[in-house]
């Protein structure tokens, strides 16, 4: 498996992060899959449970360590999810309605984008993580970047779960 991105940052306590779709370490489906892969380019269903009872909210990103850059790729950014919501359905914001703060992703969009290696390259491996925060709010605004997210959950993450899909170009 690729360089977990969550290593050098202080440990979380962990809960469970589940999806219909696939299981941790399991290739992507092509639902979840850009379309010049042959894909759907829709987000996964994600259900979540076990977080500690301190939490205020959640963000949900998916990153791919693996892109070919200096910064990995951020495929999928929400902040402020209500700590009442515990799943989001597969395609979750197609409508462009979030349960939160949609962030601009490293393809310019607020929405899941799906996976797009380049050809030649080994499996490359998208970790969707769930981030347990102590805060409502994370205080960002819609210009936030995905790494202006990061450093809130820096400060407020109290608990992390992740789940890692794997693809490979076609």
């Amino acid at each position: 498996m690729s360089r977990n991105p969550y290593a050098d940052l202080p440990q979380l306590p962990t809960f469970t992060l589940t999806s219909a779709g696939f299981a941790d370490g399991d290739p992507l489906p092509l639902e979840q899959v850009a379309p010049a892969q042959g894909g759907l380019g829709r987000s996964p269903q994600l259900a979540w449970s076990g977080y500690p009872a301190a939490t205020r909210s959640f963000a949900v990103t998916v990153y791919d360590p693996d892109a070919p850059t200096a910064s990995g790729f951020w495929h999928w950014a929400l902040a402020d999810v209500p700590a009442t919501i515990t799943s989001l359905d597969a395609g979750a914001g197609a409508d462009e309605r979030w349960p939160g703060l949609a962030l601009r992703n490293d393809s310019l969009r607020r929405a899941y984008t799906g996976a797009n290696p380049p050809a030649g390259h080994p499996a490359h491996h998208y970790w969707f993580a769930v981030h347990a925060l102590d805060v409502a709010s994370a205080g960002l605004t819609p210009d936030a970047t995905p790494a202006n997210l990061g450093f809130q959950l820096f400060v407020h993450a109290i608990a992390r779960a992740t789940l890692v899909g794997v693809f490979q170009h076609r």
